[in-house]
């Protein structure tokens, strides 16, 4: 869950603090168990994960002290090739995260108003060329 923390203070500034709470008290008990997670760690110690439904990438998130190092980019290169992942939703508020799939070949197919809960939070929904 460090890992988890660490990626939202540092990519997520636009969520309400129980907003964040809420989402933090769920990814565990209700959000991992629906998806296969892939963890990478350096040195023992996790520092990202991705996790997929299907051939949707539903979460990516590396430690702030790993981002720029590569282990996005690895999780996502590695999901597309062994899941085939083609599609990946992200928060409209995170320019950061919109560009780095794009990077990786996502162009933005939709948007919606709202997250998955209903919260106001747009959602870009992306998928690959």
């Amino acid at each position: 869950m460090a890992s988890w923390r660490s990626a939202v203070d540092a990519t997520h500034g636009f969520l309400a603090a129980e907003d964040r709470a809420e989402i933090e008290a769920h990814l565990i008990p209700e959000y991992f168990p629906h998806v296969d997670l892939v963890i990478a760690e350096r040195g023992g110690s996790p520092v990202g994960f991705v996790g997929v439904a299907a051939s949707k990438m539903e979460m990516l998130f590396v430690d702030a002290l790993a981002r720029g190092s590569g282990v996005g980019s690895a999780l996502v290169a590695h999901v597309v090739e062994v899941s085939g992942v083609d599609a990946v939703d992200v928060n409209e508020h995170n320019d950061e995260a919109t560009t780095f799939y794009r990077r990786r070949g996502f162009v933005i197919t939709g948007r919606s108003p709202h997250d998955d809960q209903g919260r106001p939070y747009p959602i870009l929904h992306l998928s690959r060329e």
